[in-house]
């Protein structure tokens, strides 16, 4: 699958932060029996690659990427763990040009027009918007649909679920990131039901 296709999947991409390692498959399971298949584990945590690993071993319906991917080593070995996709919260040629040889689909990062361009001049046709919040939200992503109307978008970053449905409203948002499916008190606890039902109204947005 291309990037594109990945987007494509779902309204919501949940940016997980996985603490412990036996928390990976079951909050995977959680997730996908509310109907979220796209999973970004962000590499934040020593266990982020572990965590990877068991979730596409026992959770083969996940789509499972890696996320917080700064360096061209982060490529390789998101790909090595077996991510499918990996997403970065920033761009430059180097990081860009190693997705490329790795052939791992990149999510990559950007803020500004500038940061478009870069990744418009290196293919990517979609990318994501970060911090979503900070940089403007949904009026940066109006006004960025002027000059690149044909790209598409993926906002993340300060993003709720009050505040998503006016993102997905947007023609150029494919989908949205957010970390409100997985919060970190329920994920500890081990409440797992809980976390279905985020992820059920989350998958119940629909992007235009």
């Amino acid at each position: 699958m291309t990037i594109v296709d990945i987007l494509r999947l779902g309204p919501v991409m949940p940016v997980l932060v996985i603490d412990a390692s036996d928390h990976a498959v079951p909050l995977a399971r959680a997730l996908l029996a509310g109907g979220i298949r796209v999973l970004e584990v962000t590499l934040r945590t020593p266990v982020a690659f572990d965590a990877v690993r068991a979730i596409r071993a026992a959770v083969p319906d996940a789509v499972v990427g890696m996320g917080t991917l700064t360096r061209p080593d982060d490529l390789v070995a998101a790909r090595e763990a077996g991510a499918v996709f990996g997403v970065s919260p920033g761009v430059y040629p180097e990081l860009l040009a190693a997705a490329a040889q790795c052939g791992l689909p990149l999510l990559p990062g950007t803020m500004t027009p500038s940061d478009v361009m870069t990744v418009r001049a290196a293919g990517y046709t979609a990318c994501k918007l970060f911090p979503a919040a900070q940089a403007g939200g949904a009026g940066m992503l109006k006004a960025l649909h002027g000059p690149f109307p044909d790209q598409l978008f993926c906002p993340t970053g300060g993003i709720d679920a009050v505040s998503a449905p006016a993102y997905l409203a947007l023609p150029n948002v494919a989908c949205v990131g957010g970390s409100w499916l997985a919060p970190k008190a329920l994920v500890q606890a081990g409440d797992w039901p809980a976390v279905t039902a985020l992820a059920t109204a989350a998958a119940a947005l629909r992007a235009r």
